[in-house]
Formats: structure tokens, C-alpha cells, sequence
């Protein structure tokens, strides 16, 4: 189903599962919050970005001005902070693939300076920590005018950023990770509940690729002691119960050390946004 209302609400429920499941160590979710980021943000974003939502699956055209537009509706029901913006990145373009009918690869392909441009800008309302690309540093104030003057397509800063960050390399390899954890996701849920079907996905993928916030935050070897963790904790498990305490004391290990594996979290929403439009019920 194309509906965009229908594919809208899949992006939103996307949004809410994954906040929603626990423990998912290092991030905020019904049984802890931030200092200054609350469960109740991330449902007031989930929740109030719906009209950016119903409009991405509407268009095939201007990712980068729908990416904006949803890092600003954000914050105008939350005053959180940053709540979705990685996510955002990717629900945009596999909205507006699902509503049009066409491979989410070929949308990112085919934008342009001007969406390159407004992703610049939401980095200045969403206050995103992330790495600059080479020859465009998001600080500084000309970098809009050279992309616009260099015919700089916002798929061609995602390359420049791929090798390093999850959500640029999801562009770059068509969504391969997306796809991966719906298909895990949905795997999972046959046999447990949509909860454990998350977290064990998310437990997965960190162990498996070192988170790109992390990273950003403390460095590349943090983001690879974080991975090799998750992966003795989930060594050998073949469900949650299993592991359930190695995974609360992973959670509380994180929390001090406010290591937060936020991208793979965005990552997860991506993969459920596409299990659910493929007709994953809950």
C-alpha cells in the first residue's frame, strides 16, 4: 500500500517501537531517560512530525527541504533537542520510494545542490554532532555557496561520508543495513514479541558495526570497545530472556559513560519503517 497517510503512520510507529523497546542499552527508552532528552520527547516528535511525514510520501522530488522541514517540526513539539534527525535522513527518502513506487536508491540518487544546501541548514536548528566532509566543513558560513556553485548533490556529500558514518552509507549502498534489520526484525517476531525482536536486532548491529555517534562523540576505538561488547553479551543467546541481566548491566555501563549508539538506533527505525510497510503488525 502507497497510501501516504498509511505510509506516514508506518514512520511513526517506526519512531515509537523503537523508543519504546528495553533494555536497549545506552539509550533512552521507557525505563530511562537523559537529563535533558525524555522518553516523552521522542513520542512528541514521533508524533507531531506527521504532516512532514504524509508530505515526503507524497513527493519525488526535494529530500533535502523535507529533511529541514522535519528536524524543524520536531522541535516545535519537544524541546528535547535533537530526537530524530538520523532517522529523519532516512525515513524521508524510503517515504518518498514507498509513496512513489520507485527504489529508495534511486531517489537520494537523483538530488541536488538545493537539497544539499538544506541539509546544511538543518544542522543549524537540529545541533547534530557530527564529523565534517572534506571541503565542506558544516561550521562554516560559505560552504551553501560553494555546494550551490560546485553543483554539489546532497548524494555526493553522503559518499564523502560514507566510509565513517552509518546513516550517509546507508545512501550510498541503497539502505543495506535498513533492509537488513527489517528482515531481521521481522524474522525475530515470528518467534518473540515485537520488543525482544527489536532489541536483539539493535544488540546485533552494534556488535557488528561500530556505532557512527559514538564514534563522533569519543572516537573510533570507543566505538569498537562498545561493539566487542555487545558482542559477548549476545554470544550464543538465541533470545532476550536468555541474556536479559548481561544486557541491563551493558545499559547501565553505557549510561555512565553516556555512550549512546544513536545511529544504530535510527538505523532500527529505518528497518521497521520498511518491515511495517511491507506488513509487519505489532
Amino acid at each position: 500500500m502507497n497510501d501516504p497517510s498509511h505510509l506516514a503512520r508506518c514512520a511513526q510507529l517506526a519512531m515509537v517501537l523503537e523508543v519504546a523497546a528495553h533494555p536497549k542499552p545506552g539509550n533512552v527508552d521507557r525505563d530511562h531517560d537523559f537529563p535533558d532528552t525524555t522518553f516523552e520527547h521522542f513520542l512528541a516528535s514521533a508524533v507531531g512530525t506527521y504532516p512532514v511525514l504524509e508530505e515526503a510520501a507524497r513527493s519525488r522530488t526535494g529530500a533535502g527541504a523535507l529533511i529541514h522541514a522535519a528536524a524543524e517540526e520536531s522541535l516545535r513539539w519537544q524541546r528535547g533537542g535533537n530526537t530524530h534527525f538520523g532517522a529523519f535522513v532516512l525515513l524521508i527518502p524510503l517515504l518518498m520510494a514507498a509513496g512513489s513506487k520507485t527504489q529508495a536508491s534511486k531517489i537520494v540518487l537523483d538530488t541536488t545542490s538545493e537539497d544539499a544546501v538544506e541539509f546544511y541548514r538543518a544542522f543549524s536548528i537540529a545541533n547534530v554532532r557530527i564529523d565534517s566532509v572534506p571541503d565542506f566543513d558544516l561550521g562554516e558560513s560559505n560552504s551553501a555557496d560553494r555546494i550551490l556553485e560546485d553543483g554539489v548533490k546532497l548524494f555526493d556529500l553522503m559518499k564523502l561520508s560514507a566510509d565513517h558514518d552509518l546513516i550517509a552509507n546507508e545512501w550510498v549502498s541503497g539502505f543495506e543495513r535498513t533492509n537488513w534489520c527489517a528482515d531481521m526484525i521481522t524474522k525475530k517476531a515470528d518467534t518473540m514479541s515485537i520488543n525482544d525482536a527489536i532489541v536483539c536486532t539493535f544488540l546485533r548491529m552494534l556488535a557488528e558495526t561500530p556505532d557512527t555517534f559514538i564514534r563522533t562523540k569519543f572516537g573510533r576505538d570507543k566505538s569498537i570497545e562498545v561493539s566487542e561488547r555487545a558482542s559477548e553479551v549476545i554470544r550464543g543467546s538465541m533470545d532476550l530472556a536468555s541474556i536479559k541481566s548481561e544486557v541491563h548491566e551493558f545499559d547501565e555501563q553505557l549510561i555512565r559513560e553516556k555512550a549512546n549508539p544513536g545511529s544504530t538506533a535510527d538505523i532500527i527505525i529505518g528497518g521497521l519503517f520498511v518491515a511495517l510497510v511491507r506488513g509487519l503488525r505489532v
